[in-house]
């Protein structure tokens, strides 16, 4: 289980996050919950990058706090202010990891759903960090200015993801297209949060679904990308 650990953001706030530490680090992530709160799930998501050689923190956007109920956590979303996440918070973070020296000391951000829209915004807003990998998520498009991406970045697409357009996957493509970002996006016939394996069973709600196959597939890209860009 990650620890509770305190990091400082660049204003000086704490910051309580969640450390899983590789026992011999190839490098860092930052990884950015989904819109439930830090939950036991992206804690595993943590340990998953953990045991696979990449030191993971993730920090608590929500300050302690986490549902289970799709009303609670749009509210808790939509009391978020997500330019603050990505400049103090995730930055903080970043910075922390960087502290730490984990292996080749090159940090990355990935994140899934609301993660995944403060992915981008992280990638354009922290310019200490090395690569990111987003997971069916984007923000608003006016917000992403591709031109001050200058990080290697892997993304996942659903196509049938009923919270995130593919339309507004193809327009975002375009942006990086013509800023010459380093992309590599990879599109499945699946649903939303198709990565994340408690969408399933009766509990899930109803535009997620998630799909073992192509999680896998992801993840085998997801890793090999870290690799190749953190080690």
């Amino acid at each position: 289980m990650p620890k509770t650990i305190e990091f400082r953001r660049p204003d000086g706030q704490a910051v309580n996050g969640h450390l899983a530490e590789a026992d011999a680090p190839l490098g860092a992530v930052v990884v950015i919950q989904e819109w439930w709160g830090v939950n036991a799930q992206i804690l595993g998501v943590a340990e998953r990058l953990a045991a696979a050689g990449f030191t993971a923190l993730v920090p608590d956007l929500y300050r302690g706090k986490s549902t289970v109920e799709a009303e609670e956590a749009n509210h808790l979303m939509s009391g978020l202010n997500f330019g603050d996440a990505a400049t103090q918070d995730v930055r903080g973070a970043v910075l922390a990891l960087k502290g730490l020296h984990a292996g080749s000391g090159k940090v990355a951000v990935t994140g899934f759903c609301m993660g995944g829209a403060l992915t981008w915004l992280s990638l354009s807003h922290v310019p200490e960090l090395d690569a990111g990998v987003a997971w069916y998520g984007y923000p608003p498009l006016e917000y992403v200015d591709a031109t001050k991406i200058t990080q290697p970045v892997m993304a996942h697409w659903a196509t049938q993801d009923q919270a995130f357009a593919i339309a507004g996957v193809d327009a975002l493509e375009a942006k990086l297209r013509e800023a010459g970002v380093r992309y590599e996006g990879h599109r499945y016939l699946a649903h939303h949060a198709f990565a994340n394996e408690t969408a399933q069973g009766p509990g899930r709600i109803p535009i997620s679904q998630y799909d073992a196959f192509w999680a896998q597939r992801a993840w085998d890209r997801t890793l090999r990308f870290l690799g190749q860009h953190l080690g």
